[in-house]
């Protein structure tokens, strides 16, 4: 797809999506909002796609919210309906989430619905001179796609108050400082470090890497206590898998395991 406002290209295992509005900063309109859902399904279900990265085409990731698009829909209370299979991208549905990694690199303006994609991901780069700001105060409302929860999980009560409830800017060097994004890097050089992190994780367990991540946001959404009492109990399965099998004669002939998903 090169012709739409979210491309997608398959690289291996890696699902690039990249918004492509450039003319527009990338404006997050509602027909990016149903593409990215489908491809968020995509990426879920099909087993050959082990982990994606989320990008924006041209000089921004991207500058929010097509706030005249997007104003009635969400006077309704709610987000546009969503196609079968399609996943909502923002994590609000603890029921149906991505099953797989999603690492985001950005660049340039990095508005509103940017920050909360990035934090509903897993793993953030950001170019040096990206500008991140949660500006829904200073447009009469407030952050609806998860800010005003996982910021503070990310950076810190305090540090998360102070840019939701200003709606000032904050750069790249503040946002590595606070723990937002993951790799700093110079402009430019954003999405080739997100998708040889991806990479990475390509070539790990597909299951196992599955099974951190569902531990992972577990410990997030229910405690430690839940957590940690069902590391015991989600072992068998792995360990039964043929991947867990090729890891071991992997490990006994000093060599790099070829991993399957199966």
């Amino acid at each position: 797809m090169t012709d739409s406002k979210l491309t997608l290209e398959r690289r291996g295992h890696v699902l690039l999506m990249g918004f492509n509005r450039p003319e527009k900063r990338n404006a997050f309109d509602v027909d990016t909002y149903l593409a990215l859902a489908s491809a968020y399904g995509e990426l879920d279900r099909d087993a050959e796609l082990r982990c994606g990265v989320l990008f924006g085409h041209g000089e921004h990731f991207t500058a929010g919210l097509d706030l005249t698009q997007w104003a009635p829909v969400l006077a309704q209370g709610k987000l546009a309906e969503l196609a079968e299979g399609a996943i909502e991208p923002f994590g609000l549905d603890p029921c149906r989430r991505c099953r797989k990694p999603i690492v985001v690199a950005a660049q340039g303006v990095s508005f509103t619905v940017a920050v909360e994609l990035m934090l509903a991901a897993d793993i953030r780069v950001a170019a040096r001179t990206a500008r991140f700001a949660q500006l829904e105060v200073l447009r009469g409302f407030f952050p609806c796609g998860g800010a005003t929860v996982r910021l503070m999980q990310e950076i810190g009560w305090g540090n998360a108050q102070r840019y939701l409830l200003t709606g000032d800017e904050f750069d790249g060097a503040e946002a590595y400082r606070m723990g937002f994004v993951q790799s700093l890097v110079e402009a430019g050089e954003q999405l080739t470090v997100a998708i040889a992190i991806a990479e990475k994780i390509a070539a790990a367990a597909p299951l196992g890497v599955q099974a951190v991540l569902a531990s992972s946001r577990l410990a997030r959404s229910a405690g430690s206590p839940a957590a940690l009492a069902a590391l015991m109990p989600a072992l068998p399965a792995l360990l039964g898998t043929e991947d867990m099998q090729e890891a071991i004669r992997a490990f006994g002939e000093r060599r790099q395991a070829q991993f399957q998903g199966r």
